[in-house]
């Protein structure tokens, strides 16, 4: 995600710690919510490893550090993502978490709208299935 700012949204939420507790908070969400299960069930039944790649994904989209590109290179999320079924209904169910766990680490409305336009852009992006 680029920033027209010179202060980065990265930056602006509060740098690493930040991001860790929005994407450790968005996996408890999945986890628990019965909301959650259909995109749940595209999971490993430990999300350490999804976990710590949605970290090394967003600290690169929000603008900080590339980790995610240095580690594995150029994301392809939407070729990653090509085996796994994602309708409409997976893409609302990974939003209502994102949403839930930004809406609780980031006070800042105006930036945490922002990001909700274009994490749902992305998400819708992500569909591979009609509907």
């Amino acid at each position: 995600m680029l920033s027209e700012n010179k202060i980065t949204p990265y930056q602006r939420i509060g740098g690493e710690p930040a991001v860790r507790a929005i994407v450790k908070r968005f996996y408890e969400l999945m986890d628990t919510l019965p909301e959650a299960y259909g995109v749940r069930k595209l999971h490993p039944r430990d999300l350490a490893g999804s976990e710590e790649k949605l970290y090394l994904y967003l600290t690169g989209w929000l603008g900080g550090p590339q980790l995610y590109v240095e580690k594995f290179g150029h994301p392809r999320l939407r070729a990653r993502h090509l085996p796994f079924t994602i309708g409409g209904e997976e893409r609302d169910q990974w939003l209502l978490c994102m949403r839930q766990a930004l809406a609780e680490q980031i006070d800042d409305a105006p930036l945490r709208a922002a990001l909700d336009k274009a994490l749902t852009d992305l998400a819708d992006f992500m569909r591979n299935q009609p509907g």
